[in-house]
């Protein structure tokens, strides 16, 4: 499924803005499209901000070309990805075609790591570099949903959030995304709520 993206003036600049909270490569991809929920932000509009989008992820920082339909492409692995995501939390079966689709990106030649003055990089195989970035992050959703981490998949509990991420507390009862974004707000909205319905002087009476 295509998501329809809302119209560039409608959409809030910082809406548009990549963001990389969800702990997993594949899930912050799933990010690209903002507020699910209402809005369906569209941030890939254009080929151009896939590439940036790999950028801003630590995926490559050398230049590269996206087509249009490799855009087209990402897109649709996108939403398999979303959609098998959400059938974990959910406890329902993934769907074979959103499972086919994951695979087939997969096939491809990942983004190759490399070893450059002790650090690791990843740089482009031989073809197009699109299709490389699609399989590596398709192997990523493989490693994902085939592990122990996947029971660890949740969504975000703050109102205007929902993003989905993998939790890696210890106890493993995470609610937000972030501590100091959604938890820091939920907590200053009860902070809010407590004193508006505390009686006035903030205790009891002497």
């Amino acid at each position: 499924m295509t998501v329809q993206a809302t119209p560039p003036g409608d959409v809030p600049a910082e809406e548009l803005a990549f963001n990389f909270r969800s702990g997993r490569l594949c899930l912050a991809f799933v990010a690209t499209v903002g507020e699910r929920w209402r809005g369906n932000h569209e941030r890939l509009r254009r080929p151009s901000d896939l590439a940036r989008w790999c950028r801003e992820a630590g995926l490559l920082d050398a230049p590269m070309t996206i087509t249009s339909r490799e855009l087209e492409e990402a897109r649709d692995l996108r939403e398999a990805i979303y959609r098998q995501a959400r059938a974990v939390i959910s406890g329902r079966q993934a769907a074979r075609e959103d499972e086919a689709l994951i695979n087939s990106a997969a096939g491809a030649p990942p983004l190759v790591p490399v070893l450059r003055s002790g650090r690791v990089h990843l740089t482009l195989p031989s073809g197009e570099a699109g299709q490389a970035v699609l399989s590596t992050l398709a192997r990523d959703a493989i490693d994902l949903f085939g592990s122990s981490a996947c029971g660890r998949i949740r969504e975000c509990a703050g109102p205007e959030c929902a993003l989905l991420f993998v939790d890696t507390s210890r106890p493993g009862k995470r609610r937000w995304c972030s501590s100091t974004a959604c938890g820091g707000k939920e907590r200053a909205a009860a902070y809010r709520l407590r004193k508006r319905t505390e009686p006035d002087g903030g205790g009891p009476e002497a």
